[in-house]
Protein backbone atom coordinates (compact mmCIF):
# COMPACT_ATOMS: atom_id res chain seq x y z
CA UNK A 1 0.00 0.00 0.00
CA UNK A 2 1.80 2.99 -0.93
CA UNK A 3 0.64 6.62 0.27
CA UNK A 4 2.03 10.09 -0.86
CA UNK A 5 0.41 11.41 2.64
CA UNK A 6 0.68 9.78 6.11
CA UNK A 7 -2.26 7.74 6.59
CA UNK A 8 -3.93 8.29 10.39
CA UNK A 9 -5.62 5.41 11.83
CA UNK A 10 -7.45 6.51 14.87
CA UNK A 11 -8.17 3.20 16.79
CA UNK A 12 -11.01 2.82 18.73
CA UNK A 13 -10.36 -0.56 19.29
CA UNK A 14 -12.06 -1.67 21.84
CA UNK A 15 -13.10 1.36 23.45
CA UNK A 16 -17.00 1.29 23.01
CA UNK A 17 -16.96 -0.85 25.64
CA UNK A 18 -19.07 -3.32 23.92
CA UNK A 19 -21.95 -0.29 23.77
CA UNK A 20 -22.61 0.39 20.12
CA UNK A 21 -23.59 4.18 20.74
CA UNK A 22 -20.22 5.10 22.28
CA UNK A 23 -19.03 3.15 18.82
CA UNK A 24 -20.59 5.38 16.27
CA UNK A 25 -19.28 8.47 19.14
CA UNK A 26 -16.09 7.30 18.60
CA UNK A 27 -16.52 7.35 14.40
CA UNK A 28 -17.59 10.79 15.07
CA UNK A 29 -14.67 11.66 17.06
CA UNK A 30 -12.26 10.34 15.03
CA UNK A 31 -14.15 11.96 11.71
CA UNK A 32 -14.03 15.52 13.46
CA UNK A 33 -10.56 14.90 14.44
CA UNK A 34 -9.23 14.70 10.85
CA UNK A 35 -8.38 10.61 10.60
CA UNK A 36 -8.24 8.81 7.62
CA UNK A 37 -9.36 5.62 9.24
CA UNK A 38 -10.92 4.86 12.27
CA UNK A 39 -10.38 1.01 13.48
CA UNK A 40 -12.17 -1.44 15.87
CA UNK A 41 -11.23 -4.65 16.82
CA UNK A 42 -13.86 -8.16 15.50
CA UNK A 43 -13.44 -10.97 17.31
CA UNK A 44 -15.39 -14.40 19.03
CA UNK A 45 -13.86 -14.91 22.02
CA UNK A 46 -14.41 -18.28 22.56
CA UNK A 47 -12.25 -18.49 19.13
CA UNK A 48 -9.36 -16.18 20.36
CA UNK A 49 -8.39 -17.38 23.82
CA UNK A 50 -9.21 -20.70 25.97
CA UNK A 51 -11.07 -20.20 29.75
CA UNK A 52 -7.96 -19.94 31.04
CA UNK A 53 -5.76 -17.08 28.78
CA UNK A 54 -4.61 -14.99 31.76
CA UNK A 55 -4.86 -11.54 31.46
CA UNK A 56 -2.06 -8.89 30.60
CA UNK A 57 -0.59 -6.97 33.82
CA UNK A 58 -1.74 -4.26 32.33
CA UNK A 59 -5.36 -5.17 31.45
CA UNK A 60 -4.99 -7.01 35.37
CA UNK A 61 -4.70 -2.82 36.03
CA UNK A 62 -7.32 -1.47 34.30
CA UNK A 63 -10.10 -3.91 34.90
CA UNK A 64 -9.17 -6.09 38.10
CA UNK A 65 -7.94 -10.11 38.28
CA UNK A 66 -11.29 -11.62 38.96
CA UNK A 67 -12.76 -11.94 35.60
CA UNK A 68 -10.05 -14.05 33.39
CA UNK A 69 -9.02 -12.61 29.90
CA UNK A 70 -12.12 -14.30 28.19
CA UNK A 71 -14.53 -13.22 30.73
CA UNK A 72 -13.18 -9.56 29.89
CA UNK A 73 -13.64 -9.83 26.14
CA UNK A 74 -16.91 -11.12 26.28
CA UNK A 75 -18.09 -8.22 27.97
CA UNK A 76 -16.20 -5.60 25.28
CA UNK A 77 -17.21 -7.19 22.02
CA UNK A 78 -19.38 -6.09 19.57
CA UNK A 79 -21.83 -8.31 17.29
CA UNK A 80 -21.05 -9.00 14.04
CA UNK A 81 -24.19 -6.85 12.75
CA UNK A 82 -22.99 -3.44 14.54
CA UNK A 83 -20.11 -3.86 12.86
CA UNK A 84 -22.01 -3.97 9.09
CA UNK A 85 -24.12 -0.97 10.96
CA UNK A 86 -21.03 0.75 11.80
CA UNK A 87 -19.33 0.72 8.47
CA UNK A 88 -22.91 1.86 7.29
CA UNK A 89 -22.36 4.95 9.66
CA UNK A 90 -18.70 5.57 8.60
CA UNK A 91 -19.54 5.71 4.92
CA UNK A 92 -22.36 7.77 5.50
CA UNK A 93 -19.80 10.50 7.42
CA UNK A 94 -17.17 9.92 5.07
CA UNK A 95 -14.45 8.44 7.22
CA UNK A 96 -12.91 4.87 6.00
CA UNK A 97 -13.89 2.29 8.20
CA UNK A 98 -11.40 -0.48 9.27
CA UNK A 99 -11.78 -3.73 11.75
CA UNK A 100 -8.82 -5.80 12.96
CA UNK A 101 -9.96 -9.38 12.88
CA UNK A 102 -8.47 -11.98 16.11
CA UNK A 103 -9.90 -15.43 14.41
CA UNK A 104 -10.54 -16.98 11.10
CA UNK A 105 -14.57 -16.31 11.46
CA UNK A 106 -13.85 -12.74 11.53
CA UNK A 107 -11.65 -12.77 8.85
CA UNK A 108 -14.61 -14.69 6.59
CA UNK A 109 -17.15 -11.77 7.98
CA UNK A 110 -14.77 -8.52 7.37
CA UNK A 111 -14.34 -10.38 4.01
CA UNK A 112 -18.28 -9.69 3.21
CA UNK A 113 -18.51 -6.30 4.45
CA UNK A 114 -15.48 -5.60 0.77
CA UNK A 115 -12.84 -3.59 2.97
CA UNK A 116 -9.89 -2.74 1.37
CA UNK A 117 -7.29 -2.99 3.93
CA UNK A 118 -6.78 -6.15 6.59
CA UNK A 119 -4.67 -5.15 9.55
CA UNK A 120 -2.63 -8.39 11.43
CA UNK A 121 -2.04 -7.41 14.98
CA UNK A 122 1.68 -8.54 16.68
CA UNK A 123 0.04 -11.21 18.36
CA UNK A 124 -0.58 -13.23 15.37
CA UNK A 125 2.45 -12.90 13.40
CA UNK A 126 3.77 -16.63 14.38
CA UNK A 127 0.37 -17.54 13.77
CA UNK A 128 0.92 -18.98 10.08
CA UNK A 129 -2.98 -20.13 9.15
CA UNK A 130 -4.08 -16.83 10.23
CA UNK A 131 -1.25 -15.00 7.76
CA UNK A 132 -2.15 -17.35 4.72
CA UNK A 133 -5.42 -16.42 5.21
CA UNK A 134 -5.57 -13.32 5.33
CA UNK A 135 -2.92 -12.79 2.62
CA UNK A 136 -5.35 -14.83 0.03
CA UNK A 137 -7.45 -12.21 0.11
CA UNK A 138 -5.91 -9.88 -1.79
CA UNK A 139 -6.52 -7.10 -0.28
CA UNK A 140 -3.96 -4.19 0.83
CA UNK A 141 -1.99 -5.80 4.73
CA UNK A 142 -0.88 -4.12 7.52
CA UNK A 143 1.33 -5.89 9.40
CA UNK A 144 2.00 -4.88 13.59
CA UNK A 145 5.47 -6.14 14.21
CA UNK A 146 5.24 -5.96 18.44
CA UNK A 147 7.07 -8.76 20.58
CA UNK A 148 8.84 -9.82 17.73
CA UNK A 149 12.50 -10.17 16.27
CA UNK A 150 13.33 -9.39 13.25
CA UNK A 151 13.83 -13.28 12.08
CA UNK A 152 10.17 -13.43 13.22
CA UNK A 153 8.98 -10.28 10.92
CA UNK A 154 10.89 -11.97 8.17
CA UNK A 155 8.91 -15.00 8.59
CA UNK A 156 5.52 -13.23 8.37
CA UNK A 157 6.53 -10.98 5.13
CA UNK A 158 7.45 -14.27 3.57
CA UNK A 159 4.11 -15.99 3.86
CA UNK A 160 2.54 -12.55 3.00
CA UNK A 161 4.71 -12.19 -0.53
CA UNK A 162 3.71 -15.79 -1.36
CA UNK A 163 0.34 -14.07 -2.20
CA UNK A 164 0.66 -9.98 -2.45
CA UNK A 165 3.02 -7.73 -4.35
CA UNK A 166 5.27 -5.51 -2.08
CA UNK A 167 2.76 -2.47 -2.98
CA UNK A 168 0.20 -4.10 -0.95
CA UNK A 169 2.31 -4.80 2.31
CA UNK A 170 2.78 -2.30 4.90
CA UNK A 171 4.82 -3.01 8.21
CA UNK A 172 4.05 -1.33 11.84
CA UNK A 173 6.70 -0.65 14.09
CA UNK A 174 5.27 -1.14 17.64
CA UNK A 175 6.11 -1.79 21.31
CA UNK A 176 3.07 -3.99 22.55
CA UNK A 177 2.86 -2.83 26.47
CA UNK A 178 0.24 0.25 27.31
CA UNK A 179 1.39 2.73 27.81
CA UNK A 180 4.83 1.63 26.23
CA UNK A 181 7.91 3.27 28.43
CA UNK A 182 9.54 5.88 26.36
CA UNK A 183 13.22 4.29 26.73
CA UNK A 184 11.53 1.00 25.04
CA UNK A 185 10.17 2.43 21.74
CA UNK A 186 13.08 2.18 19.79
CA UNK A 187 12.14 4.93 17.22
CA UNK A 188 14.95 4.14 14.80
CA UNK A 189 13.82 0.85 14.22
CA UNK A 190 11.40 2.08 11.81
CA UNK A 191 14.57 2.84 9.57
CA UNK A 192 15.48 -0.33 9.82
CA UNK A 193 12.29 -1.81 9.03
CA UNK A 194 12.89 0.50 5.81
CA UNK A 195 16.28 -0.97 5.23
CA UNK A 196 15.82 -4.67 5.94
CA UNK A 197 12.58 -4.96 4.25
CA UNK A 198 12.46 -2.11 1.27
CA UNK A 199 8.15 -2.14 2.36
CA UNK A 200 6.13 0.64 3.28
CA UNK A 201 6.68 1.41 7.26
CA UNK A 202 4.61 3.24 10.08
CA UNK A 203 4.21 3.42 13.87
CA UNK A 204 1.75 1.72 15.77
CA UNK A 205 1.92 4.04 18.97
CA UNK A 206 1.00 3.14 22.43
CA UNK A 207 2.94 6.22 24.34
CA UNK A 208 1.13 8.14 26.34
CA UNK A 209 0.90 11.69 24.53
CA UNK A 210 1.99 12.58 20.73
CA UNK A 211 5.38 13.75 20.24
CA UNK A 212 6.59 9.89 19.77
CA UNK A 213 3.72 9.71 16.53
CA UNK A 214 5.04 13.05 15.24
CA UNK A 215 8.92 11.88 15.94
CA UNK A 216 7.66 8.45 13.72
CA UNK A 217 6.80 10.62 10.92
CA UNK A 218 10.15 13.00 11.37
CA UNK A 219 11.98 9.32 10.89
CA UNK A 220 9.69 8.23 7.79
CA UNK A 221 6.61 6.42 9.20
CA UNK A 222 3.61 6.86 6.31
CA UNK A 223 1.33 5.43 8.70
CA UNK A 224 0.38 6.59 12.37
CA UNK A 225 -1.89 4.47 14.72
CA UNK A 226 -2.83 5.51 17.78
CA UNK A 227 -5.28 4.55 20.22
CA UNK A 228 -8.44 7.30 21.46
CA UNK A 229 -10.93 7.30 23.82
CA UNK A 230 -14.04 9.10 24.43
CA UNK A 231 -12.68 9.18 28.06
CA UNK A 232 -9.96 8.09 29.48
CA UNK A 233 -10.99 7.73 32.70
CA UNK A 234 -13.89 5.27 31.53
CA UNK A 235 -13.27 1.34 33.01
CA UNK A 236 -11.75 -0.70 30.27
CA UNK A 237 -8.36 -2.59 29.20
CA UNK A 238 -7.28 0.56 26.80
CA UNK A 239 -8.40 3.56 28.30
CA UNK A 240 -5.79 4.88 30.11
CA UNK A 241 -3.50 4.55 27.65
CA UNK A 242 -5.86 6.54 24.82
CA UNK A 243 -4.63 10.26 25.88
CA UNK A 244 -5.68 13.21 24.58
CA UNK A 245 -3.23 16.00 23.50
CA UNK A 246 -1.40 17.75 26.52
CA UNK A 247 -0.50 21.58 26.63
CA UNK A 248 2.43 23.53 27.20
CA UNK A 249 4.14 21.44 29.60
CA UNK A 250 3.44 18.46 27.90
CA UNK A 251 5.07 19.70 24.73
CA UNK A 252 8.26 21.16 26.45
CA UNK A 253 8.12 17.02 28.01
CA UNK A 254 8.01 15.93 24.45
CA UNK A 255 11.17 17.12 23.08
CA UNK A 256 12.76 15.29 26.45
CA UNK A 257 10.83 12.47 26.09
CA UNK A 258 11.93 12.00 22.06
CA UNK A 259 15.48 12.41 22.87
CA UNK A 260 14.96 8.95 24.95
CA UNK A 261 12.22 7.48 22.28
CA UNK A 262 15.02 7.57 19.36
CA UNK A 263 16.44 4.72 20.68
CA UNK A 264 19.62 2.55 19.01
CA UNK A 265 17.77 0.94 15.79
CA UNK A 266 18.02 -2.30 16.75
CA UNK A 267 15.01 -4.52 16.76
CA UNK A 268 14.35 -6.52 19.59
CA UNK A 269 11.67 -8.23 22.02
CA UNK A 270 11.62 -5.62 25.53
CA UNK A 271 11.63 -7.01 28.72
CA UNK A 272 8.37 -5.49 29.23
CA UNK A 273 6.96 -6.59 26.34
CA UNK A 274 8.13 -10.56 26.80
CA UNK A 275 5.81 -11.33 29.55
CA UNK A 276 3.45 -10.52 27.18
CA UNK A 277 3.77 -13.31 24.05
CA UNK A 278 2.03 -15.60 26.24
CA UNK A 279 -0.90 -13.54 26.85
CA UNK A 280 -1.03 -12.58 23.15
CA UNK A 281 0.04 -15.13 20.56
CA UNK A 282 -1.76 -18.18 20.05
CA UNK A 283 -0.22 -21.45 19.84
CA UNK A 284 -1.57 -24.85 18.74
CA UNK A 285 -4.19 -26.65 20.65
CA UNK A 286 -6.48 -29.64 19.89
CA UNK A 287 -9.61 -28.54 18.56
CA UNK A 288 -11.63 -31.57 19.56
CA UNK A 289 -11.42 -34.60 22.17
CA UNK A 290 -8.65 -36.95 20.57
CA UNK A 291 -8.41 -41.09 21.38
CA UNK A 292 -4.49 -42.46 22.39
CA UNK A 293 -3.17 -43.26 19.10
CA UNK A 294 -4.79 -40.79 16.70
CA UNK A 295 -2.84 -39.67 13.75
CA UNK A 296 -2.86 -35.87 13.59
CA UNK A 297 -4.25 -33.90 10.52
CA UNK A 298 -4.71 -29.84 10.42
CA UNK A 299 -8.36 -30.59 10.73
CA UNK A 300 -7.72 -31.83 14.66
CA UNK A 301 -6.01 -28.23 15.22
CA UNK A 302 -6.89 -24.81 16.24
CA UNK A 303 -4.94 -21.92 17.48
CA UNK A 304 -5.40 -20.49 20.63
CA UNK A 305 -4.08 -18.16 23.44
CA UNK A 306 -2.15 -18.77 25.44
CA UNK A 307 0.98 -18.91 23.21
CA UNK A 308 3.81 -20.80 25.24
CA UNK A 309 3.06 -24.15 23.32
CA UNK A 310 3.84 -25.35 19.74
CA UNK A 311 4.22 -22.12 17.39
CA UNK A 312 2.19 -22.24 14.07
CA UNK A 313 5.38 -22.32 12.05
CA UNK A 314 6.06 -25.63 13.79
CA UNK A 315 2.68 -27.09 13.00
CA UNK A 316 3.87 -29.41 9.76
CA UNK A 317 6.45 -30.87 12.19
CA UNK A 318 3.06 -32.73 14.12
CA UNK A 319 1.04 -33.58 11.28
CA UNK A 320 0.73 -37.17 10.96
CA UNK A 321 2.25 -38.25 14.11
CA UNK A 322 0.42 -40.60 16.76
CA UNK A 323 -1.08 -39.58 19.50
CA UNK A 324 0.66 -41.22 23.17
CA UNK A 325 -2.21 -40.34 25.14
CA UNK A 326 -5.94 -39.22 25.13
CA UNK A 327 -5.77 -35.66 24.35
CA UNK A 328 -9.14 -33.26 25.51
CA UNK A 329 -10.38 -30.28 23.45
CA UNK A 330 -8.61 -27.05 24.38
CA UNK A 331 -5.21 -29.04 25.28
CA UNK A 332 -1.98 -27.36 24.83
CA UNK A 333 0.29 -29.51 22.33
CA UNK A 334 3.61 -30.09 23.50
CA UNK A 335 5.85 -32.63 22.29
CA UNK A 336 5.14 -35.37 24.72
CA UNK A 337 1.78 -35.84 23.54
CA UNK A 338 3.09 -37.70 20.24
CA UNK A 339 4.92 -40.74 19.92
Amino acid sequence: MINDKVLIIAEAGVNHNGNFTLAKKLVDVAKLAGADIVKFQTGVPELIMTDNAPKALYQSRETGSVDSQLDMVKKISLPFNDYILLKEYCDEVGIKFLSTPFDHKSIDFLKKLDIDIFKIPSGEITNLDYLQEVAKIGKNVILSTGMSTISEIANAVSVLRDFLDDSQISILHCTTEYPAPFEEVNLNVIKTLKSTFGLNVGYSDHTKGIEASIAAVALGAKIIEKHFTLDNKMIGPDHKASLEPNELKAMISSIRNIEIALGNGIKKVTRSEAKNIKVARKSVHILNDLKKGTILSQKDLIMKRPGDGISGFEIKYILGRKTSIDLGKDHKVSWKDFI
